[in-house]
């Protein structure tokens, strides 16, 4: 017996399904790319997966296959019998499913601004997934390694955003069995990885190392997972490994997504001084060099500083051109200004994705960008925002502050940060270093 769930299909369905077996396989279009039922070879149905939120198409295929199959149509059905319950709006007149890219590079609020997505209950939201590529795949930083990294980065994503969380256990150590895993990284950072039916019995005596926060869940199952992303309206995920805005053109071609890439960014000077505190072992050069009071700093940490910032800014100045394939897909957000104004930004920011901002989410920010104090750890997303983000200001050494503005300055003047004159400029906090812009986004 051949089950088939389509939301607001389902008067038809059960008529529909009994005869299903019987269709000869002529009358199904199966193509694993396009919107289609595909079929085994005895005609039963293997999966929905490929399902496109063009449901007005879909819509009009099971209306034909119906009048084949001698049914009525879902219209005619829903006017009789006056017990009947009202229909909900039919799947035609439901937003288009979008697929929103947050872009970000590390310690640039991107786990705080993620929230904003993952807090509403109609978004699937993934936390980090490439974590996983970079761990398994190693590539030699510049050049054609890097090229070669993004366009795995890019290929996992694209599968992400199509629900294919399959494609992320060829990269997960030690590999899942049976689609079964407890190493799915920072799974406590999606809801939609903890919520029914995703979470399942907890299993004792399995050690999960990135645990759910608030309940506890078995291992994570891949496949239960990746019907629930199926099954919400939207999907967004939060990455710092994708670092070539050119590289995504393929994704915002692609019939079968919507997407939306929002490019986080942050003061440089900023970024650094949060990095040597959060990984430090990564940052010995930096901090041997403040403490001995040497002239200079090698120069290839220099070098690696300033990289990053070119790319960083080569990625904005070719969204804010409007290229034709990113027109309308692209917006760039200061994390300071989501700090001083949480609540408008994140309703611009859910404007320019195209779906609706509900209480869930202002309620959230409400309570999240207003603490008393911030939360514990270099990752909380409980923060008094206003004040937070101007804090390394008061703990930077000025001389660490010139040579991030020397490194950065044509990525600080594009994004509006201004430069500090002094030590005294640095830590005063009446000298603004941030330059008032409109909102950047694009359409």
């Amino acid at each position: 017996v051949v089950f088939v769930f389509i939301e607001k299909e389902n008067k038809i369905i059960s008529r529909v399904s009994d005869k299903l077996k019987q269709i000869p396989q002529s009358l199904v279009d199966a193509n694993s790319t396009d919107p289609a039922l595909i079929l085994t070879e005895n005609a039963s149905l293997l999966s929905l997966s490929e399902l496109s939120p063009a449901f007005t198409q879909l819509q009009n295929r099971l209306r034909n296959l119906s009048l084949q199959l001698g049914v009525e149509p879902a219209e005619a059905v829903q006017g009789q019998g006056k017990e009947e319950e009202d229909e909900p709006p039919a799947p035609s007149q439901a937003r288009p499913r979008r697929h929103v890219l947050l872009m970000a590079t590390t310690r640039t609020g991107s786990s705080f601004v993620g929230e904003f997505f993952n807090q509403q209950g109609n978004i699937f939201y993934l936390f980090e997934p490439l974590w996983h590529i970079e761990r398994t795949v190693s590539f030699e930083p510049g050049g054609a390694n890097a090229a070669g990294s993004a366009l795995v980065y890019r290929d996992v994503l694209k599968q992400l955003f199509l629900c294919d969380l399959y494609v992320l256990e060829h990269f997960i150590s030690p590999l899942p069995e049976d689609h079964l895993t407890q190493f799915m990284f920072r799974r406590g950072s999606s809801r939609s990885l903890c919520e029914d039916p995703v979470c399942t019995p907890f299993v004792k005596k399995v050690f999960e190392k990135y645990h759910c926060k608030n309940r506890r869940c078995g291992p994570l199952n891949v496949t239960l997972a990746a019907e629930a992303c199926r099954r919400k309206e939207h999907m967004a995920l939060k990455a710092v490994r994708i670092r070539q805005l050119e590289f995504l053109q393929p994704l915002a071609e692609d019939p079968r997504l919507d997407l939306r890439v929002i490019q986080l960014v942050r003061d440089p000077r900023a970024v650094l001084a949060s990095r040597i505190v959060a990984f430090a072992g990564k940052y010995e050069t930096w901090k041997k060099w403040l403490a001995e009071g040497q002239d200079q700093l090698r120069e290839e940490e220099v070098q690696r500083l300033r990289g990053n910032c070119e790319s960083i800014r080569l990625s904005a100045e070719l969204g804010l051109r409007q290229p034709a394939w990113l027109r309308g897909r692209y917006m760039l957000v200061r994390y300071e200004d989501v700090a001083r104004r949480p609540l408008q930004k994140a309703r611009e920011m859910y404007h320019f994705a195209g779906i609706p901002l509900t209480p869930q989410v202002e309620d959230w920010i409400q309570k999240n960008t207003q603490a008393t104090q911030d939360g514990s750890g270099i990752y909380s997303t409980q923060k008094n925002s206003s004040e937070q983000f101007e804090k390394w200001r008061f703990s930077m050494p000025f001389k660490l502050a010139q040579v991030v503005q020397a490194a950065c300055g044509p990525a600080m003047h594009l994004f509006g940060y201004k430069l500090a004159r002094d030590a005294a400029s640095l830590t005063n906090r009446s000298v603004s270093l941030l330059e008032e812009r409109g909102t950047f986004w694009v359409t």
